[in-house]
């Protein structure tokens, strides 16, 4: 399962960003905005990126634009697990 989530993860990162060295602030809320779409965590797939940050050009202004986007469509920006409540 965490397996399928991370491969679903990189896909979308590959068709959104292409590569580390291809982010930006653009692209980053796009690749957010698909995880969200498929039902994972963006705040997962930002912990993700950030693992990577110091391949990633220009990261502080990246960093910011991915948080500021997290808190706007995560609710408090707390983990989305898409389970209703029951």
């Amino acid at each position: 399962m965490v397996n399928d989530i991370k491969q679903e993860m990189e896909r979308i990162w590959a068709e959104t960003c292409d590569s580390w060295e291809n982010c930006t602030e653009e692209n980053i809320q796009s690749f957010l905005a698909q995880c969200l779409e498929k039902s994972i965590d963006p705040q997962y797939c930002m912990s993700w990126v950030e693992q990577h940050s110091n391949q990633i050009p220009n990261w502080s202004a990246i960093s910011k634009v991915s948080l500021d986007w997290v808190n706007e469509h995560t609710s408090t920006g707390s983990p989305i697990n898409g389970l209703e409540p029951k």
